[in-house]
């Protein structure tokens, strides 16, 4: 089953990036390229029937998967960044961190209205990074077909902050 093999390949760092912290560090899966490959096929399998128009990733592990889901599907891809990394004309959203705030966009000609988004990311934790993705999608008014996920923190809730804009929130791996 994939969610064993993934987990088997994802290595712990204690107290990264700080103390009480255990990092899930997804970079030992990019060494083999046929769990890639088995993980971009599981993704896309899962959203090959929504009839999704873009996949947007959110930056930067988001991209990993993120580019590979959008080829699949057949579809474009959008990149989401941290503020001031975009050439062109965006739409950002501000969102509240642990300690402080965080600002992301988009180019304001990426997403079109009345599309159908799968945002996907490498990670859900807190659910505010994918949450704020959402609100640009909103404001573009366009929907999130789904949430994409490669690991859920389920001890976290970040389902919470996402159920708002979809019930479709799936992971590969569940911790």
């Amino acid at each position: 089953m994939i969610e064993e093999k993934v987990k088997a390949a994802i290595r712990d760092i204690k107290d990264f990036p700080k103390k009480g912290i255990v990092f899930k560090d997804i970079t030992p899966i990019l060494s083999d390229p046929a769990l890639t490959t088995e993980i971009t096929d599981a993704l896309a399998e899962n959203y090959a029937k929504l009839n999704i128009d873009a996949v947007m990733g959110i930056e930067s592990r988001g991209f990993l998967w993120g580019i590979l889901l959008a080829q699949k599907l057949n579809v474009p891809f959008i990149p989401v960044r941290k503020k001031g990394k975009l050439p062109y004309k965006t739409v950002s959203h501000k969102y509240d961190l642990e300690y402080g705030s965080a600002e992301i966009e988009v180019h304001e000609d990426a997403i079109e209205a009345g599309s159908s988004i799968l945002i996907h990311d490498d990670l859900l934790a807190t659910g505010g990074t994918a949450a704020a993705a959402a609100n640009i999608v909103k404001k573009q008014n366009a929907e999130i077909a789904a949430f994409s996920f490669l690991v859920v923190l389920d001890f976290l809730k970040g389902e919470k902050k996402l159920l708002k804009f979809s019930d479709r929130i799936e992971g590969i791996v569940h911790y």
